[in-house]
């Protein structure tokens, strides 16, 4: 505590432009998620290139139901990521929740506290990261019970994708979801691939662990692989207008947006 017998001083100091100087990224994360946010560190691990996150409610189990509930919380969860920040672009955190909710109508209610920013999700990234990759005929990987992939599952067919090999954990309680073993995936992976001729994987649910094996599987399939965290980071990156191709993460993050 200061008093007057204590010397103080008035400093002088310069400002810069912060952090996120090549791009600043918001992301609505899920009150639920274990593993978005460390697959976005190691994705996003960029120069000049920084996220910020904030946590939506939901519950922890995951069925249609719940799923549509977190649409009244998005407007608010999504004015906690400060205005002043100028986010270059904004993802909503959940694959199965953009499917329920609708892409668009995330996208508005995000839009609510930040007008003219990108807005993106998981499932509106996949389907860009398919384009970028030229995969049309896709083996298809999740945590969820039969009712939640069957909506993704349609989903993605009504929107022009061959979905050729369905798998999932059948598992509604987020909190498990989160553990499912990367080892358990990759296997999964690998059953689902050989079951058809695909052009790829893609493994849905921000909450499984694929960043840290993505490069071995598709080393292992001689394929493209992409995940829920792994297109949303790679959508963001572009829709923010970060344009380099970075190697070591995929073969989708050599590639530049569709057109």
């Amino acid at each position: 505590m200061l008093t007057d017998k204590q010397p103080w001083f008035p400093l002088s100091c310069t400002t810069d432009d912060g952090l996120g100087q090549r791009a600043r990224l918001g992301v609505v994360v899920l009150q639920t998620d274990q593993t978005v946010e460390h697959e976005l560190r190691i994705l996003l691990d960029i120069p000049g290139v920084d996220y910020y996150h904030a946590r939506i409610p939901n519950a922890m189990e995951v069925t249609p139901q719940t799923l549509a509930q977190m649409a009244a919380d998005l407007p608010h969860t999504a004015a906690l990521l400060p205005v002043e920040f100028n986010f270059d672009a904004i993802a909503y955190g959940c694959t199965s929740g953009a499917t329920v909710i609708g892409e668009q109508e995330v996208a508005a209610a995000v839009q609510q506290a930040h007008p003219n920013t990108p807005v993106t999700n998981p499932l509106s990234a996949c389907k860009a990261a398919f384009a970028a990759l030229g995969m049309q005929r896709i083996a298809f990987l999740t945590p969820y019970n039969f009712a939640v992939t069957a909506l993704m599952r349609q989903h993605l067919q009504d929107a022009g994708f061959d979905i050729v090999s369905t798998g999932c954990f059948q598992q509604s309680d987020d909190f498990v979801v989160g553990r499912i073993s990367p080892a358990s995936i990759l296997q999964a992976m690998q059953q689902l691939e050989a079951q058809v001729d695909c052009d790829g994987v893609f493994v849905a649910c921000t909450s499984l662990r694929v960043a840290q094996i993505l490069p071995e599987a598709e080393a292992l399939l001689g394929k493209p692989i992409t995940s829920s965290n792994h297109a949303m980071a790679w959508h963001l990156l572009r829709l923010a207008n970060y344009q380099p191709l970075i190697a070591g993460r995929g073969q989708l993050f050599m590639q530049p947006l569709p057109v």
